[in-house]
């Protein structure tokens, strides 16, 4: 799976199955994406591999420590790494083939914004915070 930011100076690729999609309604998402939510995956270091324009990357992170990756091109918000150093956390609508997963789980729905309505009653599970391990697991049927 190939992907990349809108200018295309920045490219990517994923490999093995695709981890569950899943959407975060926090303020912070919602001001890096500039929309009503992120829709993101995570997946694994050894999944993930820069084709081009790492060089291009350029980083923004709150004091919270929030952090903040895009392409200094076109602004993408493009793929970072954990702090851990064990997994990254991928854009889904970088993606440029078609995804064979699914949205699993809207999170930070606390904090959503009033006029963001439309996945109250979709059906998919919703978290006030970040699903603990265990509940990811649930979901991914794992």
């Amino acid at each position: 799976m190939k992907g990349n930011c809108l200018c295309g100076a920045v490219s990517f690729e994923l490999s093995g199955v695709l981890p569950l999609i899943y959407q975060c309604h926090c303020s912070l998402c919602r001001q890096v994406s500039g929309s009503s939510s992120n829709s993101a995956l995570i997946i694994k270091e050894s999944q993930f591999k820069w084709c081009t324009g790492e060089h291009q990357i350029k980083s923004f992170s709150t004091h919270s420590g929030f952090k903040s990756e895009f392409c200094s091109q076109c602004g993408s918000p493009v793929p970072n790494m954990s702090s851990s150093g064990e997994s990254y956390w991928v854009p889904a609508g970088l993606l440029t083939e078609a995804v064979d997963t699914k949205v699993a789980a809207h999170v930070y729905v606390g904090s959503h914004a009033n006029w963001d309505v439309g996945f109250v009653n979709d059906g998919v599970p919703q978290f006030e915070t970040m699903p603990s391990e265990q509940d990811w697991l649930a979901l991914s049927g794992k």
